[in-house]
Protein backbone atom coordinates (compact mmCIF):
# COMPACT_ATOMS: atom_id res chain seq x y z
CA UNK A 1 0.00 0.00 0.00
CA UNK A 2 1.62 3.18 -1.01
CA UNK A 3 1.46 5.97 1.53
CA UNK A 4 2.26 9.91 1.46
CA UNK A 5 5.80 10.41 3.06
CA UNK A 6 4.94 12.67 5.56
CA UNK A 7 3.08 9.81 7.21
CA UNK A 8 5.71 8.60 10.00
CA UNK A 9 8.19 8.33 7.54
CA UNK A 10 12.50 9.10 7.58
CA UNK A 11 15.30 7.91 5.90
CA UNK A 12 18.89 8.25 6.28
CA UNK A 13 21.71 7.81 3.81
CA UNK A 14 25.57 6.92 4.40
CA UNK A 15 28.41 5.19 3.38
CA UNK A 16 31.05 2.28 4.48
CA UNK A 17 34.18 3.00 4.32
CA UNK A 18 34.19 6.01 2.17
CA UNK A 19 37.39 6.57 0.19
CA UNK A 20 36.84 10.49 -1.20
CA UNK A 21 36.13 13.58 0.95
CA UNK A 22 34.09 14.53 -2.70
CA UNK A 23 32.03 11.68 -2.99
CA UNK A 24 30.82 12.32 0.95
CA UNK A 25 30.50 15.91 0.33
CA UNK A 26 28.29 15.26 -2.89
CA UNK A 27 26.08 12.50 -1.36
CA UNK A 28 25.58 14.80 1.80
CA UNK A 29 24.62 17.80 -0.59
CA UNK A 30 22.26 15.08 -2.42
CA UNK A 31 20.83 13.73 1.05
CA UNK A 32 19.89 17.69 2.14
CA UNK A 33 18.19 18.28 -1.17
CA UNK A 34 16.31 15.37 -1.45
CA UNK A 35 14.80 14.74 2.06
CA UNK A 36 17.33 12.72 3.76
CA UNK A 37 16.58 13.08 7.37
CA UNK A 38 20.29 11.93 8.39
CA UNK A 39 23.64 11.32 6.95
CA UNK A 40 26.45 8.75 8.73
CA UNK A 41 29.58 7.38 8.01
CA UNK A 42 31.23 3.76 8.87
CA UNK A 43 35.12 3.28 9.00
CA UNK A 44 37.89 5.57 9.16
CA UNK A 45 39.13 6.40 5.46
CA UNK A 46 37.73 10.30 5.02
CA UNK A 47 38.71 13.27 6.22
CA UNK A 48 36.81 16.80 6.97
CA UNK A 49 33.85 16.93 3.84
CA UNK A 50 35.45 20.67 1.98
CA UNK A 51 33.13 20.09 -0.87
CA UNK A 52 29.94 19.58 1.40
CA UNK A 53 29.09 23.34 0.08
CA UNK A 54 25.75 23.65 1.07
CA UNK A 55 26.72 22.46 5.03
CA UNK A 56 24.45 19.18 5.15
CA UNK A 57 26.55 17.87 8.55
CA UNK A 58 24.86 21.73 10.13
CA UNK A 59 21.71 21.06 8.63
CA UNK A 60 20.77 17.55 9.84
CA UNK A 61 21.70 15.00 11.81
CA UNK A 62 25.50 13.56 11.44
CA UNK A 63 26.22 10.24 13.18
CA UNK A 64 29.70 8.49 12.89
CA UNK A 65 30.50 4.89 13.18
CA UNK A 66 33.64 3.08 14.22
CA UNK A 67 32.77 -0.58 12.42
CA UNK A 68 29.83 -1.84 11.18
CA UNK A 69 28.46 -3.54 14.17
CA UNK A 70 28.36 -0.24 16.25
CA UNK A 71 26.48 1.62 13.27
CA UNK A 72 23.77 -2.13 13.55
CA UNK A 73 23.68 -1.75 17.07
CA UNK A 74 22.12 1.74 16.83
CA UNK A 75 20.45 1.17 13.52
CA UNK A 76 16.65 3.04 14.51
CA UNK A 77 14.22 0.12 15.42
CA UNK A 78 11.27 0.56 12.79
CA UNK A 79 13.70 1.10 10.51
CA UNK A 80 14.67 -1.47 7.28
CA UNK A 81 18.76 -1.32 6.16
CA UNK A 82 18.80 -1.34 2.91
CA UNK A 83 22.08 -1.87 1.45
CA UNK A 84 23.06 -0.81 -2.13
CA UNK A 85 25.30 -3.23 -3.75
CA UNK A 86 25.79 -5.25 -7.04
CA UNK A 87 25.23 -8.53 -6.50
CA UNK A 88 23.09 -11.18 -8.29
CA UNK A 89 20.74 -11.46 -5.23
CA UNK A 90 19.89 -7.70 -4.83
CA UNK A 91 16.75 -6.21 -6.26
CA UNK A 92 16.58 -3.93 -9.09
CA UNK A 93 15.96 -0.26 -8.06
CA UNK A 94 13.24 -0.04 -11.25
CA UNK A 95 11.23 -2.37 -8.86
CA UNK A 96 12.16 -2.03 -5.15
CA UNK A 97 9.45 -0.13 -3.23
CA UNK A 98 10.64 1.90 -0.76
CA UNK A 99 9.84 1.30 3.21
CA UNK A 100 8.48 4.25 4.47
CA UNK A 101 11.41 4.13 7.47
CA UNK A 102 14.70 3.26 5.81
CA UNK A 103 18.27 3.32 6.09
CA UNK A 104 20.26 3.13 2.92
CA UNK A 105 24.19 1.97 3.11
CA UNK A 106 26.58 2.42 0.35
CA UNK A 107 30.00 0.47 0.00
CA UNK A 108 32.88 2.47 -1.30
CA UNK A 109 33.56 2.04 -5.01
CA UNK A 110 36.52 -0.06 -4.50
CA UNK A 111 35.79 -2.65 -2.16
CA UNK A 112 31.62 -2.19 -2.08
CA UNK A 113 29.58 -3.05 1.32
CA UNK A 114 31.63 -5.61 3.67
CA UNK A 115 30.34 -9.02 3.65
CA UNK A 116 28.18 -8.40 7.48
CA UNK A 117 26.74 -5.58 5.91
CA UNK A 118 25.39 -7.39 3.20
CA UNK A 119 24.18 -10.48 5.13
CA UNK A 120 22.34 -7.92 8.00
CA UNK A 121 20.58 -5.91 5.17
CA UNK A 122 17.14 -6.31 4.96
CA UNK A 123 17.03 -5.74 1.30
CA UNK A 124 19.49 -5.31 -1.42
CA UNK A 125 19.01 -3.18 -4.34
CA UNK A 126 20.96 -2.56 -7.24
CA UNK A 127 20.95 -0.86 -10.86
CA UNK A 128 20.99 -1.99 -14.29
CA UNK A 129 24.86 -1.80 -14.62
CA UNK A 130 27.92 -4.13 -15.52
CA UNK A 131 30.10 -1.88 -13.18
CA UNK A 132 29.40 -0.21 -10.11
CA UNK A 133 28.47 3.50 -9.85
CA UNK A 134 30.69 6.40 -8.26
CA UNK A 135 28.77 6.61 -4.37
CA UNK A 136 27.58 9.40 -4.72
CA UNK A 137 25.98 9.28 -7.91
CA UNK A 138 24.61 5.76 -6.44
CA UNK A 139 22.88 7.24 -3.42
CA UNK A 140 21.36 10.18 -5.40
CA UNK A 141 19.71 7.91 -7.93
CA UNK A 142 18.45 6.31 -5.03
CA UNK A 143 17.21 9.18 -3.00
CA UNK A 144 15.60 10.35 -5.61
CA UNK A 145 14.23 7.32 -6.85
CA UNK A 146 12.27 7.22 -3.33
CA UNK A 147 10.97 10.74 -3.87
CA UNK A 148 9.39 10.16 -7.36
CA UNK A 149 7.74 6.81 -6.07
CA UNK A 150 6.96 7.22 -2.96
CA UNK A 151 7.08 4.61 -0.06
CA UNK A 152 4.75 1.38 1.17
CA UNK A 153 4.17 0.20 4.40
CA UNK A 154 6.40 -3.33 5.26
Amino acid sequence: MKVDNLEQGYFGIGIQNGKTPENLGVLWRSAQNLGASFIFTIGNRYQKQACDTHKAVGAMPYFHYETFEDFYKHLPKSALLIGVELTDTAELLERFEHPRRAVYLLGAEDHGLSNKAIEKSHKLIKFKSTLSLNVAVAGSIVMYDRSVKGTVIY
